[in-house]
């Protein structure tokens, strides 16, 4: 099987990657069940070339106001609404 040519060598340097905790600005429900826009924490579960899944536990919108029912929003890897968490969670040293 001949090999696929590429016009340069994959990026194995990525900024994320499979497992990371990071946080996504998206439109989600709060503790109350009230749907808010804020910043919140989910794992990257797949990376590509251009886009970052990212899982949440509880409920995510799209947009135009669509629940996403897998819980798994696409990013863009360049996205300014995602990044990784501000601040350290309780028991992981870096």
């Amino acid at each position: 099987m001949a090999g696929l040519p590429f016009s340069s060598p994959p990026d194995t340097n990525r900024e994320y990657e499979v497992g990371d905790v990071v946080e996504v600005l998206c439109d989600h429900d709060n503790v109350e069940k009230e749907r808010i826009r804020g910043w919140l924490e989910g794992v990257v579960v797949q990376v590509d070339d251009k886009l970052v899944a990212v899982q949440f536990h509880g409920n995510v919108y799209l947009t135009n106001g669509w629940m996403v029912p897998d819980h798994v929003l696409w990013c863009p890897k360049e996205a300014t609404n995602m990044r990784h968490p501000k601040r350290t969670r309780r028991g992981v040293k870096k």
